[in-house]
């Protein structure tokens, strides 16, 4: 018979298996972005619309969670603003008084549980945003003091994830400038080398080599992982057998060679489905073809980049396929129910369709091929085109807030997309103004902001 002790053993030795911490050294690891709700971008069937993260997050198919995006650095109030779609925004949360950064609390504990399963979880930010970037150095190490204490391991009274830390953050920067990045990174590792907790490091380059925008970033600055993204280029996974385009051996020579962290990994990015990028995507028996052959060759392969997790879920579990062609994991378990992360006072999510039967019925198609995502936090001009639900719209006047079909009108239908592109599947802020004070919540008032602004010739709101 088993003594107490004995007994105590064996199921720590059960509990260390079952749940061990995860390690970037490995060439295994799955990195899945979660907060844009890629899925719903492009389809209206909200069954498969995205879920909560720690639905996510139960079985061992996915080891890393860039949560996306942080998309505006400087919002009302000097402090960040997130995005993340149909869970949490400016538009259905509160947000903390005098600024446009929600209050995603409820989030706390669903990341929490991931962690606890050995996940890391982190914080993208950008998303190809012009609303991202700095004017000096000392504004950029002020910003890694702001990130630090508002989602890491400092402390402040805005706190979007309360009490739960992150792991991380990763740089997804497809625009704008790349000027004084090197000293936010350097200041905010300061923090994270003074810290008992691991901290990460990663980024989304372009496959394009060196990237446009990240590239003399990377090379200045230690990173642990780079998410190149072989999709949407000349260089993606689609012509795998082209050796003039791709260019995974370019990679390798720059982690070996020039990286200041020789140990940085280099992931494989990949769509998850055929829908959530414009091209590059390929099935699952493809892709285990080449990651097989990658692995072999090139000590610097981490794993598989994926975006993102409502189209990989949507896509059979395309994400579960990976981790096996990447020899972990095993069949997942069937799908948990979704968790019930925001109180039930919580207004509809944003990705929710027009439940309105009273409106015409809109046109029957439209073509959606080079447009945005709509997104809560930026502000649009009358003409701006946008998706939203699977639906082409068009902005009728100035708009801050008001969902395409909602009540304030502030959108024209132009009917179903009846064609995507990469630029559906993540927001895009180019051009696009920050309004620098707090968001406005009602069409009256967004009225008043509009009639006032033709008077006084605001530089936010042009007619």
């Amino acid at each position: 018979m088993l003594s107490l002790l004995s007994l105590t053993g064996l199921l720590l030795s059960y509990t260390a298996v079952q749940v061990s911490a995860f390690d970037n050294s490995r060439s295994d690891n799955v990195a899945v972005y979660w907060g844009q709700n890629s899925y719903g971008a492009t389809h209206s069937d909200t069954a498969n619309f995205q879920k909560s993260l720690a639905f996510y997050c139960q079985d061992n198919s996915i080891d890393a969670f860039p949560i996306a995006f942080l998309n505006v650095f400087f919002g009302a109030g000097g402090l960040p603003s997130i995005d993340l779609a149909n869970i949490c925004n400016v538009n259905d949360d509160a947000v903390f008084p005098g600024t446009q950064l929600p209050n995603c609390q409820f989030l706390a504990s669903d990341i929490q549980t991931c962690q606890a399963k050995g996940k890391i979880v982190t914080l993208s930010l950008g998303g190809a945003t012009g609303a991202a970037g700095f004017t000096s150095d000392s504004q950029a190490q002020a910003f890694a003091d702001t990130i630090w204490n508002t989602f890491l391991g400092g402390s402040s009274s805005t706190r979007p994830f309360g009490n739960a830390v992150l792991d991380g953050i990763d740089l997804d920067i497809e625009g704008g400038s790349n000027a004084h990045f090197v000293a936010f990174l350097n200041q905010l590792r300061s923090h994270m080398n003074s810290a008992s907790k691991k901290y990460f490091i990663t980024a989304a380059p372009q496959c394009p080599f060196p990237d446009a925008i990240l590239g003399s970033v990377i090379n200045s600055v230690a990173f642990d992982a780079v998410y190149v993204q072989f999709y949407n280029n000349f260089c993606g996974l689609q012509n795998f057998n082209n050796p003039n385009a791709w260019n995974f051996a370019t990679w390798d020579n720059w982690a070996k060679t020039t990286s200041p962290n020789r140990n940085v990994k280099v992931y494989i990015g990949v769509p998850a489905s055929s829908t959530a990028a414009g091209s590059g995507f390929v099935p699952i028996g493809t892709l285990t073809s080449i990651i097989q052959q990658t692995r072999s060759q090139f000590s610097s392969f981490g794993g598989v980049m994926m975006w993102d997790a409502s189209q990989a879920f949507a896509n059979g579990r395309f994400d579960a396929a990976v981790k096996a062609a990447l020899g972990g994991g095993s069949a997942p378990p069937p799908a948990p129910p979704p968790s019930s992360t925001k109180p039930p006072t919580t207004p509809p999510p944003t990705s929710a369709p027009p439940t309105s039967t009273s409106a015409p019925p809109p046109p029957t198609s439209g073509s959606c091929a080079g447009v945005n995502a709509w997104v809560g936090n930026v502000a649009y001009n009358g003409g701006d085109r946008v998706v939203f639900n699977a639906h082409l719209w068009t902005a009728k006047w100035w708009s801050f807030g008001d969902t395409p079909g909602g009540a304030a009108g502030d959108w024209q239908d132009d009917g179903a997309c009846s064609s995507f592109s990469a630029a559906n599947v993540r927001p895009h802020y180019e051009s696009k103004s920050v309004p620098l004070d707090s968001p406005v919540k009602t069409p009256a008032a967004a009225l008043a902001m509009k009639e006032n602004a033709k008077h006084i010739g605001s530089r936010f709101f042009r007619f």
